[in-house]
């Protein structure tokens, strides 16, 4: 069950509109790592979640105050755009090339299509969609999914924070950029929990056998560069994080297979093949009367 009551998680009052900066701000609601992205990935969660407790309660709260996140945004957009123009003749734009650079950086669809509104769009107008949640159904990707959106959400908000002098603009993004400060730690360290109770452990997903992966190249690091720095990192020498495994580091592969020949797919797909074309006419007409599928 939604229950909406008509009060703020935090103030929403920019100094003054900006309808150019109401489009950057489109980025942080409905871009990639956009709020709708993040509310709706933790519901999703929520509501596919196959145990009960303490981390579908999380999730549940977390989607829910996510929610609100959308709710400011949408707001501090229509704020910005409250007193914009409806619009500006050619002759006004000529004039005056300082207007034209302005009016070329705003979204033209907040007036059109949403009427001085906030849209479930990004900063460049692509619609949100629904591809960009995860929800697995495996707590340990999913845990670590959040923790990259979070991360990808705070970094997009800080370079806004820099990008305007309103100071309620600021102060909203500050907050939240603070909510995003959290909820990081808080997927990290649910992340911990999760592998200490052995509910969930490395590889993803721990519970597949790994008697059945190939396992002589389970923890090797295969460079396909010319950069031999990579020799370096952790990831080429030592214990593996899982703890199931040592690290070792090869240029190049360690296995290869030859190329198989090319496909050679039903004929009435009509792609060019080495085969004569009659031939593949005639197989085409011999499948159709035998009505083969």
């Amino acid at each position: 069950m939604f229950f909406h009551r008509q009060e703020l998680q935090h103030t929403v009052k920019p100094d003054a509109p900006d309808a150019v900066y109401a489009r950057k701000l489109q980025e942080v609601l409905g871009g990639q790592y956009g709020e709708i992205t993040i509310a709706m990935q933790y519901q999703f969660q929520a509501w596919n979640m196959h145990i009960p407790g303490k981390y579908r309660d999380l999730m549940f709260g977390i989607g829910a105050e996510e929610m609100g996140h959308v709710e400011m945004l949408a707001i501090m957009i229509a704020q910005l755009l409250e007193k914009s123009p409806l619009g500006i003749t050619d002759e006004a734009v000529q004039a005056d090339p300082v207007v034209a650079a302005v009016v070329g950086g705003t979204d033209v669809q907040h007036a059109i299509v949403a009427g001085a509104g906030a849209r479930p769009v990004d900063s460049n107008g692509n619609p949100w969609q629904g591809s960009y949640i995860t929800a697995s159904g495996n707590l340990l990707a999913d845990f670590t999914a959040n923790a990259n959106g979070e991360m990808q959400g705070r970094l997009q908000a800080a370079r806004l924070y820099h990008m305007t002098d309103d100071s309620g603009v600021r102060d909203l993004l500050a907050f939240l950029i603070a909510r995003d400060t959290m909820h990081q730690n808080q997927w990290l360290a649910a992340i911990e929990e999760l592998k200490e109770s052995g509910a969930e452990t490395l590889p993803v997903p721990s519970n597949f056998p790994q008697s059945k992966e190939h396992g002589e190249v389970a923890y090797q690091y295969l460079n396909f560069s010319d950069g031999a720095a990579a020799a370096e990192g952790a990831w080429a020498s030592g214990p593996t994080p899982d703890g199931k495994g040592e690290f070792t580091y090869h240029d190049g592969p360690t296995t290869s297979a030859p190329m198989p020949g090319p496909t050679h797919p039903d004929s009435r797909f009509y792609g060019t093949t080495e085969l004569p074309n009659f031939v593949e006419k005639a197989a085409g007409a011999v499948q159709d009367k035998l009505h083969k599928e």
